[in-house]
């Protein structure tokens, strides 16, 4: 499970599934899409780096 860190309210809704219409019906949508995708890779980034063992060739 990732953490909402401050400023990702805007990616979420209030049960933390992910926007994927932007907030601003003037917003453009394929902008919007590439930021919570990238968003999402944040997420995952994370929980890869929670799970590396410590020591191990890959953690930083």
């Amino acid at each position: 499970m990732s953490l909402i860190r401050r400023g990702d309210e805007r990616f979420h809704y209030s049960d933390n599934s992910h926007k994927w219409i932007p907030p601003d019906p003037d917003y453009d949508q394929g902008v919007w899409d590439e930021m919570v995708r990238q968003h999402q890779l944040q997420h995952l980034e994370e929980i890869s780096n929670r799970r590396k063992p410590v020591g191990s060739p890959d953690a930083e």
